[in-house]
């Protein structure tokens, strides 16, 4: 495996060094191709630990349908064209720069006045959108976490098929410290991945896990050591991108057909927890919660 990451520095530095990334959302996003088939989107925006906003949301989107082969390229010439013409990718990895991931949503800096439409205008648009499209990307996904990986964050990397995080970091769901209610769908992501109790404990006491745990618990699939992030997701990019596209492409369709045919909610329950969301943004208690969190002190609970 060692030497295995050691090729692989070298392939990324020979790509990185030849190629600078693209901006995208004012340079809050940045795209480049480390390896042939492989499409690296990587998060950076420092002031605000990484968190998602809409420009980032809308250019991940964005991206991740233009790089979706067309309808048409079913067969495997038609791969190998897309792949040729740099208008595809057969792996697409999402990362963050400056030792973080992503902090979440960008709410925060919402003025109160407007905080109730403009939060739920985030994430019930951009983010749902970004989610669904990495869900929806034919070919599979992989996130890097190198840093923290909270909240939304944290949703954004459980959409993709793989991830993997560096030895050390922090992952977490604050939606209890927060006083939010959160969807329903992300929900069900979650309790796909890790299971009912685990879920349970990752929202209900809003505590972080490291990186150990995340494994243990099947949240990521690797944990590299210090200095082996970037080499350990390029190996397996690499890979992914080599298999064969109608394998990749047929089996994560199968996997995502089996996953939701456990039962769709009915109307009024889904209508239920839609409202007992919107309930939580108009609340007091959330505005209390993003103001101690900011303010780095305990909550005082109104239940209001």
């Amino acid at each position: 495996m060692r030497g295995s990451h050691a090729r692989a520095r070298l392939a990324f530095g020979a790509v990185s060094a030849s190629a600078s990334p693209r901006e995208l959302a004012a340079g809050k996003l940045l795209i480049d191709e480390p390896a042939a088939g492989v499409v690296r989107l990587t998060i950076s925006n420092p002031a605000k630990r990484n968190a998602l906003d809409h420009p980032i949301l809308d250019a991940i989107t964005s991206t991740l349908s233009d790089l979706a082969p067309p309808p048409a390229s079913t067969g495997e010439g038609g791969v190998a064209g897309t792949r040729a013409s740099g208008a595809g990718a057969t792996c697409v990895v999402i990362t963050g720069a400056n030792g973080m991931f992503s902090a979440g949503y960008d709410i925060g800096e919402i003025p109160e006045e407007e905080f109730e439409e403009r939060a739920q205008r985030l994430v019930a648009h951009p983010f749902t959108e970004a989610i669904d499209a990495l869900e929806a990307f034919p070919y599979p996904t992989l996130a890097a976490l190198p840093g923290h990986t909270i909240g939304g964050g944290l949703e954004l990397a459980l959409a993709c098929d793989l991830r993997v995080a560096q030895d050390g970091v922090r992952l977490g769901m604050p939606p209890a410290k927060l006083g939010l209610v959160y969807s329903h769908t992300g929900l069900r992501r979650f309790i796909d991945a890790i299971g009912v109790a685990r879920t349970r404990e990752l929202f209900l006491l809003g505590r972080y896990i490291d990186a150990a745990t995340a494994l243990a618990w099947g949240l990521v699939n690797r944990v590299a050591a210090a200095g082996e992030l970037d080499a350990l997701a390029l190996e397996l990019a690499i890979e992914l991108a080599g298999n064969a596209p109608l394998a990749q492409r047929g089996n994560k369709r199968a996997i995502a057909a089996l996953l939701s045919a456990e039962g769709e909610l009915s109307q009024e329950v889904e209508e239920e927890l839609i409202g007992l969301r919107r309930a939580s943004f108009a609340s007091q208690d959330m505005r209390e919660g993003m103001r101690a969190f900011a303010e780095k002190r305990p909550p005082r609970w109104r239940n209001e």
